[in-house]
């Protein structure tokens, strides 16, 4: 069986927009991609490590514990072998507490990617590949999210043709998750429901062949 790893944030976690509630695992994008994954016979497990509110690299003043960087490569040596590790994070970069741009994210991006490859897995374990995933672009937030992310759909603007450029430069792989679904109709942030089955469902189609090289 081959392991995966999702190192994401709520987008993925599965929050409800418009509520603190959680979808199922089934109706998550890594359980509709693992799912999907087995109707082609791949024996996969989807691991999933994401957090509400993880940055990149960045620390929330109000919350701890929710730099992306902060325990990663022990979360890598933890896990392995690994056969790939998705990371769709940047989303929360661009909250009004921040003042980054794509530029910085996308820093935050090749940092993370630098702890995946430099953690002290056991030898004899193969470096797991890299999928880099830019999150749906930020739209108008809503709710309680509205003061949140305040600004943040204009500074986020360009980010996946930022972090496309960091994977090209890396040697990782991409996909922009813009390109099959925008942001929550809800809350302008997350995913909802459908908007999970139609990302999972596209990822089985990029995945599947990154696993069947190795």
């Amino acid at each position: 069986m081959q392991q995966l790893l999702v190192y994401s944030d709520s987008l993925t976690w599965g929050i409800v927009p418009g509520t603190r509630q959680r979808l199922p695992f089934e109706q998550r994008w890594p359980g509709v991609l693992e799912r999907g994954l087995a109707r082609e016979a791949r024996d996969v497990r989807v691991l999933e490590d994401c957090l509400n509110g993880r940055r990149t690299v960045w620390d929330d003043p109000f919350k701890p514990g929710r730099s992306g960087l902060a325990g990663l490569a022990q979360r890598i040596e933890s896990h392995s072998p690994l056969a790939l590790v998705i990371l769709m994070l940047g989303t929360n970069d661009f909250q009004s507490v921040h003042v980054h741009d794509v530029s910085h994210s996308a820093q935050g991006i090749a940092t993370l990617v630098g702890a995946i490859r430099g953690a002290p897995i056991e030898p004899g374990m193969a470096v797991p590949p890299i999928l880099i995933i830019a999150p749906p672009p930020i739209g108008e937030p809503r709710g309680p999210l509205a003061r949140k992310f305040a600004g943040a759909a204009e500074r986020s603007k360009g980010l996946a043709e930022a972090f496309r450029v960091t994977a090209e430069e890396l040697r990782c792989h991409f996909f922009d998750a813009g390109s099959v679904t925008p942001p929550s109709r809800i809350d302008g942030i997350h995913l909802d429901v459908d908007q999970h089955a139609l990302l999972g469902s596209a990822l089985v189609t990029v995945v599947s062949p990154l696993l069947a090289a190795q």
